[in-house]
Protein backbone atom coordinates (compact mmCIF):
# COMPACT_ATOMS: atom_id res chain seq x y z
CA UNK A 1 0.00 0.00 0.00
CA UNK A 2 1.40 3.31 -1.33
CA UNK A 3 1.53 5.94 1.23
CA UNK A 4 -0.64 9.50 0.32
CA UNK A 5 1.28 12.30 -0.60
CA UNK A 6 0.72 15.20 1.51
CA UNK A 7 -0.34 18.30 -0.23
CA UNK A 8 1.90 21.70 1.38
CA UNK A 9 0.08 24.39 1.66
CA UNK A 10 2.45 26.61 0.94
CA UNK A 11 2.14 26.07 -2.83
CA UNK A 12 -1.21 27.07 -3.99
CA UNK A 13 -1.34 30.04 -1.28
CA UNK A 14 1.94 31.19 -3.53
CA UNK A 15 0.17 30.44 -6.57
CA UNK A 16 -2.87 32.46 -5.44
CA UNK A 17 -0.66 35.40 -4.64
CA UNK A 18 0.89 35.65 -7.68
CA UNK A 19 -2.53 35.94 -9.70
CA UNK A 20 -3.28 38.54 -7.39
CA UNK A 21 -0.42 40.52 -8.06
CA UNK A 22 -0.58 39.79 -11.85
CA UNK A 23 -4.19 40.95 -11.62
CA UNK A 24 -3.20 44.08 -9.53
CA UNK A 25 -0.11 44.72 -12.20
CA UNK A 26 -2.64 44.74 -15.15
CA UNK A 27 -5.20 46.79 -13.34
CA UNK A 28 -2.65 49.32 -12.59
CA UNK A 29 -1.22 49.14 -16.35
CA UNK A 30 -4.97 49.59 -17.48
CA UNK A 31 -5.45 52.82 -14.93
CA UNK A 32 -2.04 54.03 -16.55
CA UNK A 33 -2.69 53.65 -20.00
CA UNK A 34 -6.11 55.15 -19.71
CA UNK A 35 -4.96 57.52 -17.41
CA UNK A 36 -2.49 58.39 -20.02
CA UNK A 37 -4.90 58.32 -22.42
CA UNK A 38 -7.32 60.70 -21.04
CA UNK A 39 -3.86 63.47 -19.99
CA UNK A 40 -2.50 63.02 -23.67
CA UNK A 41 -6.20 64.23 -25.03
CA UNK A 42 -6.57 66.65 -22.18
CA UNK A 43 -2.52 68.13 -23.53
CA UNK A 44 -3.58 68.11 -27.13
CA UNK A 45 -7.17 70.10 -25.93
CA UNK A 46 -5.02 72.31 -23.85
CA UNK A 47 -2.58 72.80 -26.97
CA UNK A 48 -5.13 73.64 -28.68
CA UNK A 49 -6.89 75.79 -26.63
CA UNK A 50 -3.86 77.53 -25.97
CA UNK A 51 -3.07 77.86 -29.48
CA UNK A 52 -6.32 79.61 -30.17
CA UNK A 53 -5.41 81.80 -27.12
CA UNK A 54 -2.70 82.75 -28.66
CA UNK A 55 -4.70 83.67 -32.02
CA UNK A 56 -7.06 85.75 -29.93
CA UNK A 57 -4.36 87.21 -27.97
CA UNK A 58 -2.52 88.14 -31.16
CA UNK A 59 -5.60 89.54 -33.03
CA UNK A 60 -6.74 91.04 -29.56
CA UNK A 61 -2.86 92.12 -29.16
CA UNK A 62 -2.97 93.53 -33.09
CA UNK A 63 -6.57 95.28 -32.53
CA UNK A 64 -7.72 94.94 -29.32
CA UNK A 65 -4.32 94.90 -27.28
CA UNK A 66 -2.93 97.83 -28.43
CA UNK A 67 -5.98 99.13 -29.09
CA UNK A 68 -7.14 98.60 -25.78
CA UNK A 69 -4.16 100.90 -24.45
CA UNK A 70 -5.93 103.25 -27.00
CA UNK A 71 -9.12 103.01 -25.78
CA UNK A 72 -9.30 105.21 -23.37
CA UNK A 73 -7.71 107.79 -26.33
CA UNK A 74 -10.71 109.63 -28.38
CA UNK A 75 -10.80 107.77 -31.83
CA UNK A 76 -9.42 110.86 -34.53
CA UNK A 77 -11.54 112.31 -37.24
CA UNK A 78 -9.77 110.89 -40.50
CA UNK A 79 -10.34 113.63 -43.34
CA UNK A 80 -12.39 112.57 -46.29
CA UNK A 81 -12.20 113.22 -49.87
CA UNK A 82 -14.31 116.25 -50.78
CA UNK A 83 -14.38 118.10 -53.84
CA UNK A 84 -14.38 121.86 -53.19
CA UNK A 85 -15.97 124.43 -55.99
CA UNK A 86 -17.22 128.36 -55.88
CA UNK A 87 -17.91 130.63 -57.43
CA UNK A 88 -18.00 134.34 -57.09
CA UNK A 89 -18.99 137.87 -58.65
CA UNK A 90 -17.34 140.90 -57.52
CA UNK A 91 -17.59 144.27 -58.75
CA UNK A 92 -14.17 146.37 -59.16
CA UNK A 93 -13.00 149.82 -60.05
CA UNK A 94 -10.19 148.13 -62.48
CA UNK A 95 -10.88 144.38 -63.72
CA UNK A 96 -7.09 144.08 -64.99
CA UNK A 97 -5.63 145.46 -61.79
CA UNK A 98 -8.43 142.63 -59.74
CA UNK A 99 -7.23 140.32 -62.09
CA UNK A 100 -3.37 140.80 -61.33
CA UNK A 101 -3.74 140.73 -57.53
CA UNK A 102 -6.02 137.24 -57.18
CA UNK A 103 -3.26 136.06 -59.83
CA UNK A 104 -1.14 136.88 -57.42
CA UNK A 105 -2.76 135.60 -54.55
CA UNK A 106 -3.38 132.25 -55.91
CA UNK A 107 0.15 131.71 -57.35
CA UNK A 108 1.76 132.39 -53.35
CA UNK A 109 -0.98 130.00 -52.04
CA UNK A 110 0.81 127.06 -54.52
CA UNK A 111 -2.39 127.08 -56.96
CA UNK A 112 -2.81 128.26 -60.61
CA UNK A 113 -4.82 129.94 -63.15
CA UNK A 114 -7.04 127.92 -65.48
CA UNK A 115 -9.11 129.41 -68.18
CA UNK A 116 -9.81 133.04 -68.60
CA UNK A 117 -12.49 134.94 -71.18
CA UNK A 118 -12.26 138.60 -71.20
CA UNK A 119 -15.05 141.45 -72.94
CA UNK A 120 -15.73 144.69 -72.99
CA UNK A 121 -19.35 145.76 -73.58
CA UNK A 122 -20.18 149.38 -75.35
CA UNK A 123 -19.27 151.50 -72.89
CA UNK A 124 -15.99 150.20 -72.40
CA UNK A 125 -15.98 148.69 -69.32
CA UNK A 126 -14.29 145.12 -69.24
CA UNK A 127 -15.64 141.75 -67.94
CA UNK A 128 -13.31 138.58 -67.20
CA UNK A 129 -14.34 135.99 -65.92
CA UNK A 130 -11.23 133.24 -64.67
CA UNK A 131 -10.80 129.63 -63.27
CA UNK A 132 -8.82 129.29 -60.10
CA UNK A 133 -7.22 126.21 -58.94
CA UNK A 134 -6.27 126.79 -55.20
CA UNK A 135 -5.08 123.41 -52.86
CA UNK A 136 -8.00 122.84 -50.47
CA UNK A 137 -5.90 123.79 -47.11
CA UNK A 138 -5.42 127.51 -48.80
CA UNK A 139 -9.09 127.07 -50.26
CA UNK A 140 -10.13 129.49 -47.63
CA UNK A 141 -8.09 131.86 -46.85
CA UNK A 142 -8.33 132.75 -50.97
CA UNK A 143 -11.86 132.62 -51.34
CA UNK A 144 -11.65 135.39 -48.57
CA UNK A 145 -9.23 137.44 -50.55
CA UNK A 146 -10.86 137.42 -53.51
CA UNK A 147 -14.79 138.79 -51.84
CA UNK A 148 -12.77 141.70 -50.53
CA UNK A 149 -11.26 142.68 -53.54
CA UNK A 150 -14.39 144.84 -54.18
CA UNK A 151 -18.22 144.70 -54.22
CA UNK A 152 -19.59 141.12 -53.80
CA UNK A 153 -22.40 140.75 -56.05
CA UNK A 154 -22.81 137.28 -55.90
CA UNK A 155 -21.60 134.05 -54.26
CA UNK A 156 -21.93 130.05 -54.15
CA UNK A 157 -20.06 127.25 -52.47
CA UNK A 158 -20.50 123.60 -52.63
CA UNK A 159 -18.81 120.95 -51.17
CA UNK A 160 -18.78 117.02 -52.39
CA UNK A 161 -17.76 114.01 -50.30
CA UNK A 162 -16.30 111.14 -52.81
CA UNK A 163 -14.45 109.26 -50.12
CA UNK A 164 -16.66 105.67 -51.31
CA UNK A 165 -15.74 106.82 -55.03
CA UNK A 166 -11.87 106.70 -54.36
CA UNK A 167 -11.84 103.94 -52.03
CA UNK A 168 -14.29 101.84 -54.44
CA UNK A 169 -11.79 102.96 -57.26
CA UNK A 170 -8.81 101.63 -55.56
CA UNK A 171 -10.43 98.50 -54.55
CA UNK A 172 -10.86 97.81 -58.69
CA UNK A 173 -7.45 99.02 -59.32
CA UNK A 174 -6.10 96.61 -56.78
CA UNK A 175 -8.33 93.59 -58.32
CA UNK A 176 -7.62 94.26 -61.99
CA UNK A 177 -3.97 94.25 -61.43
CA UNK A 178 -4.36 91.01 -60.21
CA UNK A 179 -6.31 89.94 -62.85
CA UNK A 180 -3.98 91.37 -65.54
CA UNK A 181 -1.25 89.28 -63.42
CA UNK A 182 -3.45 86.44 -63.84
CA UNK A 183 -3.58 86.53 -67.43
CA UNK A 184 -0.04 87.27 -68.11
CA UNK A 185 0.93 84.13 -66.24
CA UNK A 186 -1.18 82.12 -68.04
CA UNK A 187 0.30 83.51 -71.36
CA UNK A 188 3.43 82.33 -70.21
CA UNK A 189 2.14 78.66 -70.65
CA UNK A 190 0.68 78.73 -73.27
CA UNK A 191 1.87 76.78 -75.85
CA UNK A 192 -1.09 76.87 -78.28
CA UNK A 193 -1.42 79.79 -80.98
CA UNK A 194 -5.06 79.57 -80.44
CA UNK A 195 -4.63 80.10 -76.35
CA UNK A 196 -2.02 82.76 -77.36
CA UNK A 197 -4.31 84.81 -79.36
CA UNK A 198 -7.23 84.40 -77.43
CA UNK A 199 -5.08 85.40 -73.91
CA UNK A 200 -3.90 88.65 -75.72
CA UNK A 201 -7.20 89.77 -77.03
CA UNK A 202 -8.39 89.33 -72.93
CA UNK A 203 -4.95 90.91 -71.40
CA UNK A 204 -5.41 93.93 -73.79
CA UNK A 205 -8.96 94.28 -72.78
CA UNK A 206 -8.15 94.28 -68.83
CA UNK A 207 -5.29 97.16 -69.37
CA UNK A 208 -7.98 98.88 -70.92
CA UNK A 209 -10.07 98.77 -67.83
CA UNK A 210 -7.17 99.27 -65.58
CA UNK A 211 -6.12 102.13 -67.45
CA UNK A 212 -9.55 103.73 -67.44
CA UNK A 213 -9.41 103.19 -63.63
CA UNK A 214 -6.46 104.87 -63.14
CA UNK A 215 -7.79 107.87 -64.87
CA UNK A 216 -10.37 107.96 -62.79
CA UNK A 217 -8.12 107.81 -59.94
CA UNK A 218 -5.72 110.95 -60.98
CA UNK A 219 -9.11 112.82 -61.90
CA UNK A 220 -10.51 112.43 -58.01
CA UNK A 221 -7.00 112.91 -56.58
CA UNK A 222 -6.71 116.21 -58.73
CA UNK A 223 -10.28 117.58 -57.83
CA UNK A 224 -10.17 116.47 -54.43
CA UNK A 225 -6.32 118.00 -53.47
CA UNK A 226 -6.87 121.49 -55.92
CA UNK A 227 -10.42 123.05 -55.29
CA UNK A 228 -12.13 125.36 -58.07
CA UNK A 229 -13.36 128.82 -58.15
CA UNK A 230 -14.70 130.54 -60.86
CA UNK A 231 -14.51 134.48 -60.63
CA UNK A 232 -15.81 137.03 -62.41
CA UNK A 233 -15.00 140.59 -62.40
CA UNK A 234 -16.79 143.41 -63.84
CA UNK A 235 -15.53 147.32 -63.89
CA UNK A 236 -18.21 149.94 -61.99
CA UNK A 237 -19.39 152.20 -64.53
CA UNK A 238 -18.26 155.85 -64.66
CA UNK A 239 -21.62 157.19 -63.65
CA UNK A 240 -21.81 155.42 -60.37
CA UNK A 241 -18.74 157.12 -58.99
CA UNK A 242 -20.02 160.35 -59.38
CA UNK A 243 -22.55 162.60 -57.56
CA UNK A 244 -26.12 161.46 -57.43
CA UNK A 245 -27.68 164.88 -58.99
CA UNK A 246 -25.65 164.27 -62.48
CA UNK A 247 -26.63 161.05 -62.60
CA UNK A 248 -30.20 161.81 -61.85
CA UNK A 249 -30.41 164.11 -64.66
CA UNK A 250 -28.64 162.50 -66.95
CA UNK A 251 -30.71 159.15 -66.74
CA UNK A 252 -33.60 161.74 -66.78
CA UNK A 253 -32.61 163.11 -69.78
CA UNK A 254 -31.31 159.86 -71.53
CA UNK A 255 -35.11 158.60 -70.65
CA UNK A 256 -36.30 161.61 -72.04
CA UNK A 257 -34.70 161.48 -75.49
CA UNK A 258 -35.48 157.43 -75.45
CA UNK A 259 -39.35 158.34 -75.63
CA UNK A 260 -39.04 161.24 -77.81
CA UNK A 261 -37.17 158.38 -80.19
CA UNK A 262 -40.16 156.24 -79.72
CA UNK A 263 -43.14 158.47 -80.17
CA UNK A 264 -41.77 159.18 -83.87
CA UNK A 265 -41.23 155.80 -84.44
CA UNK A 266 -44.57 155.10 -83.36
CA UNK A 267 -45.79 158.12 -85.28
CA UNK A 268 -43.79 157.19 -88.39
CA UNK A 269 -45.42 153.78 -88.22
CA UNK A 270 -49.19 155.28 -87.61
CA UNK A 271 -48.46 157.33 -90.96
CA UNK A 272 -47.33 154.74 -92.73
CA UNK A 273 -50.34 152.47 -91.92
CA UNK A 274 -52.58 154.95 -92.93
CA UNK A 275 -51.33 156.15 -96.11
CA UNK A 276 -52.84 153.46 -98.57
CA UNK A 277 -56.37 154.58 -96.90
CA UNK A 278 -55.61 158.22 -97.41
CA UNK A 279 -54.64 157.75 -101.07
CA UNK A 280 -58.05 156.22 -101.63
CA UNK A 281 -59.76 158.73 -99.95
CA UNK A 282 -58.03 161.78 -101.14
CA UNK A 283 -60.09 161.12 -104.92
CA UNK A 284 -63.11 160.41 -103.73
CA UNK A 285 -63.34 163.59 -101.10
CA UNK A 286 -62.30 165.96 -104.07
CA UNK A 287 -64.72 164.57 -106.28
CA UNK A 288 -67.71 164.49 -103.85
CA UNK A 289 -68.47 168.03 -104.06
CA UNK A 290 -68.77 168.44 -107.33
CA UNK A 291 -70.89 165.35 -107.90
CA UNK A 292 -73.63 166.72 -105.53
CA UNK A 293 -73.55 169.99 -107.33
CA UNK A 294 -74.41 168.17 -110.69
CA UNK A 295 -77.42 166.27 -109.33
CA UNK A 296 -79.37 169.58 -107.51
CA UNK A 297 -79.87 171.63 -110.83
CA UNK A 298 -81.57 168.25 -112.34
CA UNK A 299 -83.50 168.36 -108.97
CA UNK A 300 -84.71 171.51 -109.43
CA UNK A 301 -85.59 171.93 -113.34
CA UNK A 302 -87.98 168.73 -112.92
CA UNK A 303 -90.05 170.11 -110.05
CA UNK A 304 -90.64 173.31 -112.03
CA UNK A 305 -91.61 171.22 -115.10
CA UNK A 306 -94.21 169.66 -112.84
CA UNK A 307 -96.09 172.92 -111.87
Amino acid sequence: MRARRSVRPGRPLAGLLLAAALALTGCGAAGEDSAGGGSAADSGKEAASRADAREDGAYSGGAGGAGGAQASAPPKLTTGHIIRTASLTVQVESVPKALDAARADVESAGGYIGNETTTRDEDGHERTRVVLRVPVERYDGVLAGLEGAGKLLERGAKAEDVTDQVVDVESRITSQRASVARVRALMDRATKLSDVVTLEGELSSRQAELEALLARQASLKDRTTLATITLSLTETPVSQTEGEDDTGFTDALAGGWDAFVTMLRWLAVALGAALPFAAVAAPLVLLWPRVARARRPGRSAGTDGQD
